[in-house]
């Protein structure tokens, strides 16, 4: 098996699995809304700076190629600013996360 390291990184509207839906797209922002059952996984993956708006809020496991990770717990209604990076997100909850990921260009 190939370390975090290893392993391909992806944009995120590319994963099949947990295929985001496309919102807006243009030269300076693009609008993602993606939904995580509890126990699933979105692999490897890319943003650049973002803003991150909680629908329906849980719990999220973030991994990073160093193989560190944290724990997040998403509040309902809060937005969170995120600096650009390449992580698997894992819904560690038992609720289904609804996310709205608003990427800057």
């Amino acid at each position: 098996m190939r370390s975090l390291q290893e392993r391909t990184v992806s944009d995120p509207m590319s994963l099949a699995r947990n295929a985001p839906e496309l919102l807006l797209e243009n030269e300076r922002v693009r609008v993602i809304r993606s939904s995580i059952k509890a126990g699933d996984m979105v692999t490897m993956h890319a943003h650049p700076d973002h803003i991150m708006y909680v629908e329906k809020g849980g719990r999220v496991q973030l991994t990073y190629p160093s193989g560190e990770s944290e724990t997040m717990e998403l509040e309902t209604g809060k937005a969170i600013y995120m600096n650009a990076q390449s992580h698997e997100a894992k819904n560690v909850g038992d609720t289904v996360l609804e996310l709205v990921v608003i990427e800057l260009r």
